[in-house]
């Protein structure tokens, strides 16, 4: 499923126009990207939890020159899906 079939479930499940359902979509991932950078954590009980992970800085191995390289700290991103939505994918 794409943003716009999803978009048109949305409006169809939601008895939103098309317009209104993408403002909705739009403004939901605004406002979990930001709480995102901000540190925060976003948990939608049933479904699953947003957070940031933090990965140290660590030794890895160029494999074309073999040479050691230190591959700097970075955050990411991660999903958790949470049991409801584990339930129902399970079935």
């Amino acid at each position: 499923m794409n943003k716009t079939e999803l978009v048109n479930a949305v409006a169809e499940k939601a008895a939103l126009s098309k317009k209104d359902a993408e403002k909705v979509i739009n403004a939901t991932v605004d406002a979990i990207t930001a709480a995102l950078v901000a540190g925060d954590k976003v948990q939608l009980v049933g479904f699953g939890a947003f957070e940031v992970k933090t990965r140290a800085a660590r030794q890895g191995r160029n494999p074309r020159t073999k040479e050691t390289i230190t591959i700097p700290a970075s955050k990411s991103p991660v999903f958790k899906a949470g049991k409801a939505l584990k339930d129902a994918v399970a079935k």
